[in-house]
């Protein structure tokens, strides 16, 4: 979903994956959870303010470096600064609630935004709404059937 908010255009996605809220929590909150279904290797301080490093490859050559916005478990949720246009260097917040009180396991929301109302940032948007989309399904297969889907589509 994209809508207008108080301070620009944010995308929501929402998937209700059949595993406890907090092996879906570990997934987004530790570097073995993260290497489970989004990069290829994570560093990770678990601490708003602290910084976060996604390898996209084995070596650490390729690596997004980012500060984590909010770390709270108990409320079921992590953020930080995302960069969804590789050759700009503004952010976005990207956030992920994991709702505890699903009967048939954890829903995830993830948030992007905010962007501002321009023809490049909502193209990137766009273009993010469809990659996190990617990942959230990927996230889904890894811990409900334990297939991750890049190896099918590698990173």
């Amino acid at each position: 979903m994209v809508r207008r908010e108080q301070g620009g255009v944010w995308v929501t996605l929402k998937e209700t994956i059949a595993a406890t809220a907090d092996e879906v929590l570990e997934c987004m909150s530790t570097p073995e959870g993260l290497t489970r279904w989004l990069s290829v290797g994570a560093e990770f301080e678990p601490r708003a303010g602290g910084r976060l490093s996604l390898a996209w490859d084995r070596e650490f050559s390729h690596v997004l470096e980012t500060t984590i916005a909010e770390y709270d478990l108990s409320q079921g949720k992590v953020s930080w600064l995302w960069y969804p246009a590789p050759l700009e260097d503004w952010t976005v917040k990207l956030e992920f609630v994991v709702d505890r009180n699903v009967e048939t396991g954890a829903k995830v929301i993830v948030r992007l935004g905010p962007f501002a109302e321009t023809t490049d940032q909502l193209l990137a948007a766009a273009d993010a709404a469809e990659s996190w989309r990617w990942y959230l399904c990927n996230l889904r297969s890894v811990l409900e059937s334990k297939h991750d889907m890049r190896a099918l589509r590698p990173l």
